[in-house]
């Protein structure tokens, strides 16, 4: 009881930090879809497959009919999106981080069905899934 009383300080700041730690964590988690919960979406068709990197990465290598608006224009090009509205949307980039800040923006734009790819095309392609060119 006596260290507690006397390191009341410090044990408030790592439960502060620990606590600000873990609210910063829940807030950047959102839909995200694994290879083959992906594959599993896209085989019952009519789903939006949306490649947030830029247009040099996609050329090099995209999954099948991917649409491509690099993650700095999706705020004004999301009006190119409004028919995929009520379906599903998969949104990769490189290892699944910039998808993530592109699924929080077509959430706040009103798309209910928007996930991450979990480890973004890398993972796809380490689960020897077809890329095209």
């Amino acid at each position: 009881m006596k260290f507690i009383i006397d390191n009341i300080f410090l044990i408030g700041i790592v439960l502060v930090s620990g606590g600000a730690l873990i609210v910063h964590t829940l807030q950047r988690t959102g839909a995200k879809v694994t290879a083959l919960q992906a594959t599993q979406i896209i085989n019952q068709g009519k789903v939006l497959i949306l490649d947030v990197r830029n247009a040099a990465d996609f050329a090099l290598g995209h999954i099948r009919d991917a649409k491509n608006i690099p993650l700095k224009e999706l705020k004004t090009r999301v009006s190119e999106l409004e028919k995929f509205k009520e379906r599903p949307v998969i949104v990769v980039c490189t290892k699944g981080l910039q998808s993530v800040k592109a699924t929080a923006q077509l959430k706040k734009a009103g798309y209910a069905n928007a996930a991450s790819l979990l480890g973004g095309l890398d993972a796809w392609q380490s689960q020897g899934l077809p890329v095209v060119k």
